[in-house]
């Protein structure tokens, strides 16, 4: 039987294993969990290679295809915990513990952030002693020559943020063995080899202090934060979505959420929570809504709760409320649509041989 052999301390796997699914790991290896991270990391690479390939930096169509693909049923999406912590590795010996990272559900980062990036299939497996976690390095390169509404918010409000951004050549997936889900995803130019596709560098726009606004054609941007493009065209939800946040949002600003809850994070958080999208929003709905009603939120200048007056925290969870009751109407409905699209195709007759037809089981 063939065995695999790791280091605790540092074990390392590289390559492209483009045929995991089709060739698993041995079953001792499975059972192993360094052989399960190694199975994982795999077929994760695999997919998003051949969902996310090396293309232009400014192919829109590739961007779209990368993000449907891994917004809907993806490995990749699945491998996540509920909630992921996102942000860049500046100092590989900082522990995550110290570094400042934003909280994401598995939608934003699956349908916002990670596409932005293009993979070849490359990865590396390596174990973190002082973490209890195993880094999934996966070679990339950045998608910098979008428009402006593609990012979820302006990155290059903070130059060195931009320029990390563009010159990207490692995604970092910190995987828990204990739970077989990522806690952590990172982003830095510390791999140890160029990005996968060398990129001219691109000035963004100037940053006017807006996280959101309205271009020409009077469309909200950016325009990947909201749900279109992600939700099937049919939904009846998409247009009731957008209209409940912006009604939401409102009641955010009066509540003062806004001003900690943004992108920039005034308060210097350490693990930041962002509201000033929809899809941002959506995914943290319910955690808003519980800490609203235990008047968790807002903080004063001191970090101290601060309850809301009557009227305020009345608004807000019932605006809240109301964007939250569409958020799951709106997953239900895609869930059900996908569920009967799969019975469609069980339905369905498949040809059998000499043209005969047989029911597909």
């Amino acid at each position: 039987m063939t065995k695999l052999k790791f280091s605790l301390l540092a074990c390392t796997f590289v390559g492209p294993w483009l045929a995991a699914q089709a060739q698993p790991l041995p079953q001792a290896a499975v059972d192993d969990p360094q052989g399960r991270v190694i199975q994982v990391a795999a077929q994760i690479a695999d997919e998003l290679a051949q969902l996310c390939p090396v293309a232009d930096a400014a192919d829109q169509a590739a961007f779209d295809k990368c993000r449907g693909g891994l917004f809907r049923d993806s490995q990749f999406k699945r491998s996540l915990q509920p909630y992921v912590l996102w942000g860049r590795q500046r100092d590989p010996a900082a522990k995550l513990a110290d570094t400042k990272l934003t909280q994401f559900g598995p939608d934003v980062l699956a349908g916002m952030y990670v596409p932005l990036f293009m993979f070849n299939g490359q990865f590396s497996v390596n174990y973190v002693e002082r973490e209890k976690l195993y880094q999934i390095r996966l070679e990339t390169a950045f998608r910098n020559g979008l428009k402006p509404g593609q990012f979820p918010y302006p990155f290059w409000h903070e130059a060195d943020k931009w320029s990390m951004y563009e010159r990207a050549n490692d995604l970092i997936l910190w995987w828990d063995a204990k739970t077989e889900r990522v806690k952590v995803a990172q982003f830095t130019v510390l791999g140890n080899h160029p990005p996968i596709q060398a990129n001219a560098h691109v000035t963004p726009p100037a940053f006017d202090g807006q996280w959101r606004w309205t271009d020409a054609q009077g469309r909200s941007q950016p325009t990947v934060t909201v749900f279109d493009g992600l939700l099937r065209p049919d939904n009846p939800y998409i247009g009731k979505l957008d209209a409940a946040y912006k009604t939401f949002a409102l009641r955010m600003r009066e509540g003062q959420c806004m001003d900690c809850h943004v992108p920039n994070n005034p308060d210097g958080m350490k693990r930041l929570v962002l509201l000033q999208t929809p899809m941002h929003a959506a995914a943290e709905i319910k955690r808003v809504m519980d800490s609203v009603r235990k008047d968790r939120m807002p903080r004063d200048d001191l970090g101290l709760e601060k309850p809301l007056d009557a009227h305020t925290k009345d608004a807000l969870l019932n605006e809240g409320a109301a964007f939250e009751r569409l958020v799951d109407l709106a997953k239900q409905w895609e869930a059900g649509s996908a569920a009967a699209a799969v019975a469609d195709v069980k339905a369905a007759p498949a040809a059998g041989p000499a043209g005969l037809t047989a029911s597909v089981r």
